[in-house]
């Protein structure tokens, strides 16, 4: 691949990247999970609008 096409990432986004490689696999597995459990919930949820009532 041409280094040119290679998107360049700042010592910030490569430190982040260097952390998440010292996770174990549990620490992943249960990070995952949790999002997983955050999708399900968002993806049920229903937002309704109830008007403003007038006293």
């Amino acid at each position: 691949m041409d280094n040119e096409k290679m998107p360049s990432l700042s010592e910030s986004e490569i430190q982040y990247l260097k952390e998440g490689l010292k996770r174990t696999y549990k620490e992943r597995f249960e990070f995952a999970t949790s999002l997983y459990k955050t999708h399900l919930t968002m993806k049920k949820a229903v937002i309704t609008h109830k008007p403003a009532t007038k006293k």
